[in-house]
């Protein structure tokens, strides 16, 4: 059998983030648009159609990359874990041109169904590719949502850290993916109505484009005709910084040192 090709470790690294991410996508984004546009399934499976997303673009990535499909996480390990920051770009540009390319697939495969249900591209389907405050319903400002972007951000970095330190109880025999998915899982059934939880500026970001080429004129501003799509970009990523932070703070140093923490995330002794 001959060997593989050995790829340069960045390389390697970038087209796991841009592959895992995609997978996420492919999850998210088409459960939205099933549906909104196709009027099958409901809030319960939006939750858990993104959670699994999240699951499969972890186990699809975590080997080469860390599966971090998350600027916010990327940032995270980048302050806390020793990422290396030269690498904290790339890996966003790789995240959200996976999430861009997903979001494509998915406004294309759902075409007929989106332009009968919407023809005008309105905000009435823009949300299946990114968030809008109050879900495009609620009396949810601007501020409101950027509030909970922060918050469901810093839940779900801080779970993250918890996840994947060995110091801690972390999941075994290779099921933290299926933990994270949970975890996303559970903040979109308790954290979605403010702002669609979002949690991720690839996720929001990199969909909003592929609508915006493809039609919906209104992607970048809400409702309420405010420029809206900077906020599931800042947020998050405070969010992800101050949840890691807490972990720090109220958790992994009172661990007792048992064992190396690991982690899962490559290190500048093992970049290129």
């Amino acid at each position: 059998m001959a060997a593989h090709a050995k790829a340069p470790r960045l390389v390697a690294e970038l087209a796991a983030e841009f592959a895992g991410t995609l997978i996420l996508i492919l999850f998210g984004t088409g459960v939205v648009a099933q549906v909104v546009a196709a009027g099958l399934g409901n809030h319960d499976s939006v939750s858990w159609a993104w959670g699994l997303g999240v699951t499969f673009g972890v186990y699809t990535a975590a080997r080469i990359s860390g599966a971090h499909l998350n600027p916010a996480v990327t940032l995270a390990f980048a302050v806390f874990k020793g990422f290396a920051w030269r690498k904290v770009l790339p890996y966003t540009a790789a995240q959200t041109l996976g999430a861009f390319v997903a979001a494509l697939l998915v406004r294309w495969n759902y075409d007929e169904v989106l332009t009968t249900v919407d023809p005008g591209r309105t905000l009435k389907t823009q949300f299946v590719f990114s968030t809008l405050p109050g879900n495009g319903s609620l009396p949810v400002p601007l501020w409101g949502a950027f509030r909970d972007q922060v918050i469901g951000t810093a839940i779900l970095v801080f779970l993250i850290f918890a996840v994947v330190d060995e110091l801690n109880v972390a999941p075994g025999a290779n099921l933290f993916p299926v933990v994270i998915g949970l975890i996303v899982v559970a903040i979109g059934m308790a954290w979605g109505a403010n702002a669609g939880y979002a949690i991720n500026p690839a996720r929001d970001f990199g969909p909003r484009l592929a609508s915006f080429i493809t039609g919906y004129a209104t992607a970048w501003r809400d409702q309420y005709g405010e420029l809206y799509f900077w906020v599931p970009i800042v947020a998050p990523l405070i969010g992800g910084v101050v949840g890691a932070g807490l972990y720090r703070l109220l958790i992994a140093r009172f661990l007792p040192v048992t064992g190396l923490e690991v982690g899962r995330v490559p290190t500048e002794n093992e970049g290129i």
